[in-house]
């Protein structure tokens, strides 16, 4: 048993700052080329659909980390819900997620910083950004937590002067205004395969879980910051979208180039800029704020990204289903995950290698592998009792049973990519446990209840 442990030092307003980074204000303009092209060009459709699902699983989240307020997130839940098995494989299944959105940032950092200084190869940007991303996490979550404040401000100017800019350079004509929300049968599919991605822009409130044990009133403030940060992000995420569309239209452009596409949608605004002021500070004002304000929010993001999964590695490490001389080691001084630290980081490397569209489809399969049995524990252990009422049936029964159900319809809108590498890495967690049980004759090693108990109350 490790004798140090985390320091309890997140407020709700933290934790809520911590969730943001994580999803990054801005990152809708990370997926906004695909899931345009995916949706026919409504993408501020296929972020209704998401919040929606995303909603009802934020509510199960809420009543998990207020029932088990330890780190690890839906590794934890389900582990102390279903089993050790069960746990296990949802653990592995939501390690593709965290593991791979580091490596997201990272690729979106080298495509768009080579893109803005072109003889510095992208590699270069890559391995700077992981060094930092590394070294800031590897110094503890307070330190972390005060740049997350300074660049999610940097960001929230920037939406506000692109909603701004939107209205006071853009022709109005309700043709115009309703362009993007009207969708046709035929829309139905794309809408549901781009809501599929867009799962991954909603990250944030499970990595809020996952923080638990750095929180102070972790009960309380849990809950609070996890609907604060859906509701927050979802209207962000809505309206920027809206406003790209209603700037940029012409959606079908970015066929050939979606990684870029946000790019584009800037240099229009800035093309069809009829202020004059800030043409006299720059042509492409906010083309270059917006790289500005994008790649911090990204860096914020990988820095959240890395301290999460970190997390999730220390609660198997503690659990002893990944080596504990490993996982379940915390600095000394900085009170960090240190060693997790610095597996994930050399993990990220892949990001040399990696291409973007796979990094996306990989994302995807974990986070609702993790969603869909989280809303099933709610299920399982608010209503396992004899008595029920039908408050309790609503609140504890079918809402998360809403949650699953929409959770396995975006589960059919996943491509064929995204369902072979997370059948693949279930296949290699299976392969795992087949190990560590003993051909499924032993059960999994886990902490007792006094030292559960005492992680709760600590």
């Amino acid at each position: 048993m490790s004798a140090i442990k985390m320091k309890r030092v997140l407020t709700t307003p933290a934790l809520i700052a911590f969730g943001l980074a994580y999803m990054v204000p801005l990152g809708i303009f990370t997926t906004y080329g695909e899931v345009t092209v995916k949706s026919n060009g409504h993408l501020p459709i296929a972020y209704i659909i998401t919040l929606a699902m995303i909603f009802f699983t934020a509510l199960s989240y809420c009543r998990m980390a207020n029932k088990l307020p330890i780190a690890g997130s839906a590794y934890s839940y389900v582990q102390r819900t279903f089993g050790g098995k069960a746990g296990f494989l949802v653990g592995w299944a939501q390690i593709l997620d965290y593991l791979f959105l580091p490596i997201l940032n990272y690729l979106v950092l080298g495509i768009y910083l080579n893109e803005a200084f072109p003889s510095v190869p992208a590699y270069v940007f890559v391995l700077g950004s992981l060094i930092g991303v590394s070294l800031l996490n590897y110094l503890g979550i307070k330190l972390i937590n005060s740049v997350n404040f300074t660049l999610i401000i940097v960001q929230m100017i920037f939406i506000g002067l692109f909603i701004f800019f939107t209205f006071a350079n853009t022709h109005l004509t309700p043709e115009v205004i309703i362009k993007p929300l009207k969708i046709n049968a035929d829309d139905f599919s794309g809408l549901m395969s781009g809501a599929a991605v867009l799962c991954l822009a909603f990250l944030g409130f499970d990595a809020i879980a996952t923080l638990a044990e750095e929180s102070n009133d972790a009960k309380r403030s849990l809950p609070k910051a996890i609907i604060w940060t859906v509701l927050i992000a979802g209207c962000i995420f809505l309206v920027v979208s809206y406003c790209g569309h209603l700037i940029f239209p012409m959606w079908s452009s970015f066929v050939d180039n979606q990684d870029t596409a946000s790019l584009d949608v800037m240099h229009h605004l800035d093309k069809i800029n009829r202020i004059e002021f800030i043409r006299q500070i720059s042509n492409n004002f906010m083309y270059n704020f917006f790289q500005a304000a994008y790649l911090t929010g990204v860096f914020a993001s990988a820095m959240t990204a890395q301290t999460s999964v970190s997390r999730i590695f220390y609660a198997m490490g503690r659990e002893g289903v990944l080596p504990k001389q490993i996982f379940y080691k915390i600095h000394p001084r900085f009170r960090t995950p240190y060693l997790s630290i610095i597996f994930v980081a050399c993990f990220s490397l892949l990001s040399l290698v990696l291409d973007l569209s796979l990094v996306f489809s990989m994302i995807s399969f974990g986070a609702l592998v993790a969603f869909t049995f989280v809303n099933l524990c709610v299920i399982k252990s608010y209503l396992s009792g004899n008595t029920k009422t039908a408050s309790m049936l609503f609140k504890y029964g079918l809402l998360p049973s809403i949650g699953v159900l929409l959770s396995l319809w975006l589960w059919t809108s996943l491509d064929a990519t995204a369902m072979i590498v997370g059948l693949v890495w279930l296949a290699i967690g299976v392969i795992y446990l087949i190990y560590l049980t003993k051909g499924f004759t032993k059960t999994l090693p886990s902490i007792d209840h006094s030292e559960l108990n005492s992680i709760i109350k600590d």
